[in-house]
């Protein structure tokens, strides 16, 4: 491992190597080489002219307060595992993010098992990521389906929908037009929509089958966006699969962290499994913000100190006014101290309370000002249902 170690923008035969890798290091093929060959940008680490390190990366919006933010999204990423423990995927990280960086992303989500190489390098979980079962049976007697109807097929309105949904939270993907299209090829996905009769569309529900191996089917939800009401009567249309699937499971991330599953059901059985977390990092910190949505009846001017990519610390002073924001250096001293992880949760409104500030670390002197500013982001909660 001698000779010299480059990085560069994958073109075809490069992009054939990695594939080659990524299915040697992952121990299995990975769809997305082929889906999203068209759409991700590709960079690679080339050793001898072969292919050690690599990964995908998606410039798209995610909403944060209502608004689109450019972000730097990164999947796939692997080291041939002759080249691990020499921290190239620290290097690779860089790499990967400088083109997406210079075309206008200003914030970076990942979603990564290795969570402490990721928080090395400034990104942070918001919030916890679970996958959910529950048996069909519970679903069917505590849910009903009222006088909603559901109907085969996405539409346009149905997209218009889960757009409108997602602005709501802080973290979903604002789909391309292709990103519908991707995931219906990758993974074989089924849709139904919800409606009362001669209503709009109220509900979205994306889900997959699998035979099972001895009778009926597995059954696993992608896509799970409700308006409100219409939640309960899509539990109630998963509860009538129960003659041929024992269970339904809900993705990683897929339910939205609201309660009317638990709140709903007769017994309480369901099995929640923890998954490695989304994590999102400030990469742009006055553009992030200017960028970002915040509330029209919040007038403020909060002085905070954030670490810097060095380690030392800077002086900011954050002004929010009728829905916009701007932040800017200054030499006042901040009253609220943020790590560059805990900017980025509390960007994603990932701190609910300033009793759950402190406990992430967080120093704040007066509370007031710890308060102001958790409220200036808590207007939405943040979730990630989309997988890239």
């Amino acid at each position: 491992m001698n000779q010299q170690l480059t990085f560069a923008p994958a073109d075809d035969s490069l992009w054939e190597q990695y594939d080659q890798l990524a299915t040697r290091a992952y121990g299995h093929p990975i769809d997305d080489m082929s889906h999203l060959r068209e759409h991700a940008d590709l960079q690679v680490a080339v050793r001898g002219g072969r292919v050690v390190a690599g990964g995908l990366g998606l410039l798209v919006d995610q909403y944060f307060g209502g608004a689109p933010v450019p972000s730097a999204c990164l999947g796939d990423g692997c080291v041939a595992p002759e080249e691990r423990g020499d921290h190239l995927a620290t290097d690779m990280a860089t790499e990967r993010l400088r083109p997406l960086i210079d075309r206008g992303a200003v914030i970076s989500a990942i979603v990564t098992s290795s969570t402490g190489y990721a928080r090395h390098l400034g990104w942070e979980a918001p919030t916890d990521v679970f996958a959910w079962a529950v048996a069909t049976d519970d679903l069917k007697h505590s849910f009903t389906s009222e006088d909603f109807q559901a109907e085969y097929g996405l539409t346009d309105e149905a997209e218009a929908l889960q757009r409108d949904l997602a602005r709501q939270w802080n973290g979903p993907i604002h789909r391309p037009t292709w990103w519908t299209r991707w995931k219906q090829d990758k993974s074989n996905l089924t849709t139904y929509r919800f409606a009362r009769p001669g209503h709009p569309t109220a509900g979205l529900l994306s889900l997959t089958t699998k035979r099972h191996e001895r009778h009926g089917m597995s059954l696993t939800v992608h896509d799970f966006w409700a308006a409100s009401q219409p939640a309960a009567a899509m539990l109630a249309f998963l509860g009538r699969h129960n003659t041929r699937a024992r269970t339904i499971t809900f993705r990683r991330g897929a339910l939205p962290p609201y309660p009317t599953l638990l709140h709903g059901l007769r017994h309480h059985r369901t099995t929640a499994e923890a998954w490695h977390p989304w994590m999102l990092r400030i990469l742009d910190i006055p553009e992030a913000i200017r960028l970002r949505g915040w509330p029209g009846d919040l007038t403020t001017a909060v002085p905070i100190e954030i670490e810097n990519e060095t380690g030392g610390w800077g002086r900011w002073m954050l002004q929010i006014k009728a829905g916009a924001a701007e932040i800017m250096h200054t030499h006042i001293e901040g009253q609220v101290t943020f790590t560059r992880r805990q900017l980025a949760v509390w960007y994603a409104g990932g701190y609910r309370s300033t009793t759950s500030a402190r406990m992430a670390g967080v120093h704040a002197v007066p509370e007031k000002a710890l308060a102001t500013l958790i409220r200036s982001t808590a207007q939405f909660e943040p979730w990630l249902p989309d997988h890239f």
